[in-house]
């Protein structure tokens, strides 16, 4: 099972998003319920990065939002970032 770890640049980034945009939030929840059950689900199109974002994962809530994240040892993930395709990668 997955465990999420919430970063702090991430939980930043959220409370912003969710301030501007209060719809978000559910889909946000909606995405990392999915996640959790399925890290590879189709409607997420979790992705590999690369270049100076070696290392990390990304994966879509909507059209132009993205989480960044990291899978670390023992199931969990951590949340690096979340927001706009340009702001995040």
């Amino acid at each position: 099972m997955i465990v999420l770890v919430w970063g702090s640049s991430f939980k930043r980034a959220y409370k912003k998003m969710a301030r501007a945009n209060p719809a978000m939030k559910s889909r946000i929840g909606e995405a990392l319920q999915v996640f959790v059950a399925d890290p590879f689900a189709s409607s997420l199109q979790t992705h590999k990065l690369s270049g100076k974002m070696r290392g990390l994962w990304a994966f879509t809530v909507e059209y132009d939002c993205r989480i960044v994240f990291r899978f670390l040892k023992g199931g969990e993930v951590l949340l690096i970032d979340i927001g706009k395709h340009d702001e995040v990668y």
